[in-house]
């Protein structure tokens, strides 16, 4: 678990918007802005999460609102938008972390249906948030919008074909952005999580689940915070359409560890160095 606790002063004040932030990596991201001074605007369509969260922190010190929209949906958002205006006066970091997985399907079960609700949420959905959110950041000077990727999006998943899909179109819609909004001030990257478990499911799953991982563990939430915070401050002023994977070293393998040619299992021990 990430237990940094690294404050960056040039974040104090800055209007942070969150979607998908009822739970799991969204709601850690916002509460690890709250605790840099910043109002956070938690969305999703889950009431319950949303209103779980906006106590949390509220009841922490911080200082965050609701913001129940569909991201799919573009008068959704813009309303989202209008009210974070209104509470707030501006918007000066937008996180697209809202995104769904499942149903999984192979490609021969997939139907149009399935291919579209997944794309408009995870790819259309990304576009339709930031789209006016980064026409406020051009009008206030700048600002700084960190979508969310996958492994998903340079290796492929079984059974995830829309999903992989938009996970690629998010990298890509991430360079497109960081080039034309540069001039504005804004600066685009992505966040690329490996294996987290937004669950909550404990050490013994993440060990096990974590065989094919050379860190041995699959990451937590938490671990997602620190590359978010650093990306929207100004210690990463000169970094623009890039991303950060935060995957325990998951893409740097060849092969998996149950199926390479020499396991984990077999490399020196410690006490034998």
């Amino acid at each position: 678990m990430n237990t940094s606790t690294t404050s960056y002063p040039s974040l104090n004040g800055k209007v942070v918007l969150v979607t998908g932030a009822g739970k799991g990596i969204g709601r850690a991201i916002a509460e690890r802005f709250a605790g840099q001074g910043c109002p956070v605007v938690i969305n999703d369509i889950d009431e319950a999460s949303v209103a779980e969260t906006v106590e949390a922190i509220n009841g922490a010190g911080g200082n965050a609102m609701a913001a129940i929209a569909d991201v799919s949906n573009s008068e959704q958002v813009r309303a989202m938008i209008d009210a974070t205006m209104d509470a707030h006066g501006r918007i000066d970091v937008v996180v697209n972390n809202a995104g769904i997985v499942s149903p999984m399907l192979h490609f021969f079960e997939a139907d149009e249906e399935w291919w579209r609700r997944i794309v408009d949420v995870n790819l259309t959905g990304h576009f339709l948030v930031s789209h006016p959110a980064a026409r406020i950041m051009a009008k206030q000077g700048g600002g700084c919008i960190i979508n969310m990727s996958s492994g998903g999006a340079t290796r492929a998943h079984r059974a995830f074909t829309a999903y992989d899909a938009t996970k690629g179109g998010i990298e890509a819609l991430t360079r497109a952005m960081a080039i034309d909004l540069a001039g504005y001030g804004i600066r685009v990257n992505a966040l690329m999580p490996g294996s987290i478990d937004t669950n909550s499911q404990g050490d013994e799953y993440r060990k096990i689940s974590g065989v094919n991982i050379p860190m041995g563990t699959v990451g937590e939430p938490e671990d997602m915070t620190g590359a978010a915070i650093f990306l929207a401050s100004d210690d990463a002023s000169y970094i623009t359409g890039d991303v950060i994977k935060i995957d325990g070293g998951m893409l740097a393998q060849q092969r998996s560890a149950t199926v390479d040619i020499r396991p984990p299992a077999n490399f020196p021990k410690v006490e034998d160095l």
